[in-house]
């Protein structure tokens, strides 16, 4: 069983996100760091950093995963759009650092009917400007899979590792595979064989040594629809035994697992996390 969690608010400073993910017995959890709607929103004070700080000191073992902004486009054929997404990804690189925060996760953006190879060129020309300039700080970037909406980029493992392999700070780089995600852009994982598959071909084409952390979502979208639909556990159309796979993979135990499903009230998320944990050791799901 990998560290689960799931997405917590930061609603009135940073500092307090780590208690809400005790609140919902979590392992893990994924913030954002500053409003993720606003392409320069207000930064967090140096108080704020300290104070959060404090409070993961408070809440260990918890362990930090920041999610970029949805703005940011780092393959933009768009120079103004270019230049913005990688200023706003050094900011939120600094915020990670001042805050302790191990990775962050973004979208790795969309090539806006323009050609694709050169759209997954940008993306790792901005990851190299970015982490240049950044060349002293320790949090490590994880590219995450995408369901392949519109013009997005980076549903299919030969774009994550196309990125990858044109970074510079190889140490600082990742992969965050989102279930959702991966179904949703054609890879089916509702059974233990293709779940294997699946995985196998992640090893295959990327190398299972670049995966460092899992969203966890059901869809609500068919296999191969390359809609991002998330649903929560067991009501989509995944099956539970999807689920049952990924925590009891043995090369996936010391992973954070995140879920960002959609919830009324954060205290769902603490049903479904126990759900998770319930499959831990237990007999496979009927598919």
């Amino acid at each position: 069983m990998g560290l689960l969690g799931a997405h917590v608010s930061a609603a009135g400073g940073v500092e307090n996100a780590p208690a809400r993910g005790t609140a919902i017995n979590a392992d893990a959890i994924q913030i954002f760091t500053a409003n993720q709607n606003q392409w320069f929103p207000k930064e967090p004070g140096e108080e704020n950093s300290k104070e959060y700080r404090e409070a993961m000191k408070k809440e260990l073992p918890l362990m930090t995963i920041s999610h970029a902004s949805y703005l940011l486009n780092m393959g933009s054929p768009e120079e103004k759009k270019l230049n913005m997404s990688r200023r706003a990804f050094l900011s939120e690189l600094d915020r990670c650092d001042a805050c302790g925060v191990e990775y962050v996760v973004f979208h790795p953006g969309s090539h806006m009917k323009t050609d694709e190879k050169e759209c997954l060129s940008r993306i790792s020309e901005s990851l190299n400007y970015c982490l240049d300039k950044r060349s002293d700080g320790e949090v490590t970037v994880l590219i995450e899979n995408t369901a392949g909406q519109g013009t997005n980029v980076g549903f299919r493992f030969e774009h994550l590792i196309g990125i990858i392999e044109g970074v510079e700070r190889k140490d600082r780089m990742g992969v965050c595979f989102d279930t959702q995600h991966g179904f949703a852009s054609g890879y089916d994982i509702r059974t233990e064989k293709g779940w294997k598959e699946t995985f196998d071909e992640f090893d295959k084409t990327v190398d299972l040594k670049w995966l460092k952390a899992f969203h966890i979502n059901d869809s609500k979208k068919e296999c191969g629809s390359r809609v991002d639909r998330h649903e929560s556990i067991g009501k989509g159309l995944l099956t539970m035994e999807t689920f049952w796979c990924l925590v009891n993979d043995d090369r996936f135990t010391e992973l954070p697992m995140l879920l960002e499903t959609p919830v009324d009230d954060p205290s769902e998320y603490a049903v479904e996390i126990e759900l998770l944990r319930g499959l831990v050791g237990s007999k496979k799901p009927a598919s």
